[in-house]
């Protein structure tokens, strides 16, 4: 079992898989706390952590000891994933304003009621099209009003695949959308 930081970052750096233990255990609050603070979201904080880490290890080959200690290029590694958590959020709320852009029912006049049932049967028919846990996820979001760290414990899916499933799903309704609206013109 490594002792020093020294011998940590170099069993790292060949290899040795207990130095990866011993390096989350010594670091891994560090990193968390670092992405919470940032992020203000544990749950992504926790991902961002587990992210680092799993990085770091497979990039291990980049480290040099020599060059700076571990935990330095681990805090390097945790603000790039932390600013690839935000532009994930950025994309998932430009997407989320995108679908809500698309009104079901601009306004509700007589005339408008009819046109309104056809919208709604033409989401529905969207949403049929998506995959089935593309669409679990967006019913779950958008007719349950949960969360994505609820539907994570809901599903019991990872709030990492929960989120790339709502995304996906918004893209591709949003597509199919507009595909349907530009055949209507």
């Amino acid at each position: 079992m490594p002792k020093t930081d020294d011998d940590i970052a170099k069993g790292f750096a060949l290899g040795d898989e207990s130095c990866l233990a011993a390096a989350y255990r010594r670091w891994g609050s560090l990193v968390y706390t670092v992405a919470a603070r940032a992020l203000g979201d544990v749950e992504e904080a926790k991902d961002v952590a587990q992210q680092v880490f799993i990085g770091a290890w497979r990039g291990r080959a980049g480290f040099e000891p020599a060059k700076g200690t571990l935990p330095a290029w681990l805090m390097g590694i945790t603000r790039y994933k932390i600013a690839d958590a935000l532009e994930q959020r950025s994309r998932r709320r430009r997407d989320l304003e995108a679908v809500s852009a698309i009104e079901v029912g601009a306004e509700r006049t007589e005339n408008s009621v009819p046109t309104a049932i056809l919208d709604q049967l033409v989401i529905r028919d969207c949403l049929a099209e998506l995959t089935a846990a593309q669409r679990q996820v967006l019913e779950l979001a958008f007719f349950d009003d949960l969360t994505q760290t609820q539907i994570a414990e809901r599903t019991g899916l990872p709030l990492g695949t929960v989120k790339t499933h709502a995304r996906r799903g918004l893209i591709a309704l949003k597509r199919r959308l507009e595909e349907v609206d530009g055949a209507a013109q």
